[in-house]
């Protein structure tokens, strides 16, 4: 579980809605979060799955933890794998992935705490 920089956040990227198993289909659901590239993005209701990456919380201003997105495809691509045409492993589907990395090549995933 990541533990987002604050309460608001949290409550934002953690919406359970009763109707929508779909977080791209429900309306209140305004913050998305891919653990496995460690962004947060502005969900775009526009029946796909696109979102606008974000930098900064919109409620506390905190930095947001940097991209893994390039990172992600390019150890991928080392591992010969093609995410495109091959089977991607599951611990590249949420930030396990990241834990493979020497501990020096590890992002901070947590953000910071004043």
């Amino acid at each position: 579980m990541t533990n987002h920089c604050c309460q608001a956040m949290n409550s934002h990227v953690n919406v359970l809605c009763g109707e929508h198993s779909d977080v791209y289909a429900c309306p209140d659901t305004l913050i998305g979060f891919s653990a496995k590239f460690q962004e947060y993005g502005l969900i775009v209701h526009d029946g796909g799955t696109s979102s606008i990456i974000i930098e900064f919380c919109p409620w506390c201003g905190r930095c947001l933890p940097e991209s893994q997105r390039e990172r992600w495809f390019d150890e991928l691509e080392r591992r010969g794998i093609d995410p495109w045409e091959d089977e991607v492993p599951a611990e590249f589907q949420d930030a396990r992935w990241l834990d493979s990395l020497p501990r020096n090549q590890r992002p901070d995933s947590t953000p910071d705490h004043p």
